[in-house]
């Protein structure tokens, strides 16, 4: 696809690209910005339309158009690449790297759905009955239908299909999309349609709902070529400017729910459509923020998923947190219909996940009783084991410690006991936590000291990195000494070399002592490996350079 992308490049600038997230004004030969992950106070997001480039030095990243809609968008290349060859008006089915059978069979699934799209919204338009259903009993505007692109599926079993296979398509293409039952006739009829749509605005599927009591209450897409349920975020394709803009996300268990949260002003709000939330959902989430809070019924189900997100959280760097406060409605679609600021409020009214979920436990059980205290300090420890931080970890150890008048110290005892057999144990829901031998002050020191090798001309400073031959990366590095070392004199380099290599060194001794002391963790004490891994923290820790 490598010619696919420098036809892409050739027809898009970046600062077109980059001006559709962020406001950008020249700054000499530069445009400059703030940072669309909003981790700057001044403007630090640089672009070079020469280079094609851009580096963004508040949040260490950088790279082309690809690696920018990839990063800002919490995409990934192959996304990314549809995209912007969209944008730029290129056919990829003319480059080679997929099957061209393949690739024809998704554009054709992609054409009905979005056939299908007007199709049903034009039939919401025509049906009296409809609208008022849409309008007047869900209590939704006409810009919200227009947003979500709500339509309407007809009763009778061909309409669709009839109407789509007039336009040229088979009943092959239209399976394939997902868009007929296994009798071969219309999936949804009679119902309120609204479609999955994905991050780059293509329609991929679409969730149904029942205009009365009948059942299924909601019909969904089953799985196709281009819709999967573990992967798929409904409501982010219309929410991510908003996450991108507050820094949060809203993750709220049903579509309608999300729908209502936008009309109400909380255009953060997505969910995971017909399936529990998956690593992946929680990975696409992060790559936009790391606040994400959880709008989820406080019943058994509720409890669970909110465990299940926490133990999947820990190793993402994510603050997870809880909006609970319904004032006695059901979910946050009933609490909008009741007052939408209520809802709001709400949202901004959240607390951290494992607060609500040790009240919770606190709720359910019986902690004046011992059996009670036994069964409470059990599951708090299996919750606390997830999380990654020290002093957090600590602090609600000593919450819990109070709430059943004991010692923390016992508590704690407790908590190596309780690891220790389930280190034993099959490992099915215990995880390791994933640590990275880069941080991102690592990856800054690097770059700045590539930058001074390339193009500061350093030759007494022993920099231990291989210049890269990737040209973007080259030209990122060049934005990278420009902005950092430009008020430097030619004799300066040496110097600055020196002590920014001083601290990289400093800052990757603690990144591999971490790594030792988690790998020590998994060592028997009397061993000869938990010796040796000691006196390697002992030597690092003793390091002077």
């Amino acid at each position: 696809m490598q010619d696919a992308k420098e036809e892409i490049k050739s027809r898009l600038a970046v600062e077109d690209v980059v001006g559709q997230y962020i406001e950008l004004k020249r700054a000499g030969r530069n445009l400059k910005g703030r940072s669309p992950w909003g981790v700057d106070k001044t403007p630090s997001f640089m672009v070079s339309p020469e280079k094609g480039i851009w580096h963004d030095f508040s949040a260490n990243k950088g790279g082309d158009i690809f690696t920018f809609v990839m990063e800002v968008e919490g995409i990934g290349f192959k996304e990314a690449l549809e995209k912007l060859a969209g944008q730029a008006g290129v056919d990829l089915s003319k480059y080679h790297g997929g099957d061209p059978a393949v690739t024809k069979r998704k554009a054709r699934a992609r054409e009905a759905l979005a056939l299908a799209t007007k199709y049903y919204q034009a039939c919401l338009v025509r049906n009296k009955n409809v609208c008022e259903y849409v309008f007047y009993k869900r209590n939704l505007n006409r810009k919200t239908v227009a947003e979500f692109k709500i339509g309407y599926a007809p009763g009778s079993g061909k309409a669709l299909t009839e109407a789509l296979k007039k336009r040229g398509y088979s009943e092959a293409e239209l399976d394939a999309a997902g868009l007929l039952n296994r009798f071969k006739t219309d999936l949804f009829r009679d119902r309120m349609t609204v479609p999955f749509i994905d991050t780059t605005g293509n329609v991929i599927g679409f969730t149904a709902r029942v205009l009365d009591k009948s059942e299924p209450k909601y019909l969904n897409t089953p799985e196709t070529l281009l819709f999967n349920k573990s992967k798929f975020i409904f409501g982010l394709f219309q929410a991510k400017e908003s996450i991108r803009r507050s820094g949060y996300v809203v993750i709220v268990e049903g579509n309608m729910d999300v729908i209502s949260s936008h009309q109400a002003g909380v255009k953060e709000a997505v969910a995971t459509s017909g399936t529990a939330m998956t690593e992946q959902h929680l990975k696409a989430l992060s790559n936009l923020t790391s606040d994400i809070r959880l709008a989820y019924d406080g019943d058994e189900a509720g409890i669970k998923a909110t465990e299940r997100a926490i133990m999947m959280a820990g190793d993402l760097g994510i603050d997870l947190s809880v909006i609970s406060d319904y004032h006695g409605a059901k979910d946050p679609d009933e609490l909008i219909q009741k007052d939408s600021k209520l809802w709001q409020k709400a949202v901004e009214s959240n607390i951290p996940a494992v607060e609500w979920l040790l009240k919770k436990y606190e709720e359910n059980l019986n902690l004046n009783s011992a059996p009670g205290k036994r069964k409470y300090s059990d599951v708090a420890l299996k919750l606390l084991s997830y999380i990654k931080d020290e002093v957090e970890r600590a602090s609600y150890e000593e919450k819990v410690a109070k709430k059943l008048d004991l010692d923390v110290e016992i508590l704690r005892e407790k908590g190596e006991r309780l690891n220790k057999k389930l280190e034993q144990s099959p490992k099915k829901y215990l995880k390791k936590p994933k640590t990275e031998i880069k941080s991102d002050k690592l990856k800054k020191y690097e770059n700045s000291l590539l930058a001074l090798k390339v193009f500061g001309g350093i030759t007494k400073t022993k920099i231990p990195f291989d210049i890269p031959e990737d040209e973007t990366k080259l030209d990122e590095l060049e934005l990278v000494f420009n902005r950092e070392h430009e008020n430097l004199d030619d004799t300066d380099f040496e110097r600055e070399a020196s002590e920014l290599l001083a601290r990289y060194n400093k800052e990757l001794n603690q990144q591999k002592i971490k790594e030792l002391n988690i790998k020590l963790e998994d060592l028997d004490e009397n061993s000869e490996e938990y010796e040796k891994t000691l006196k390697e923290i002992y030597e690092l820790q003793n390091n002077k350079e």
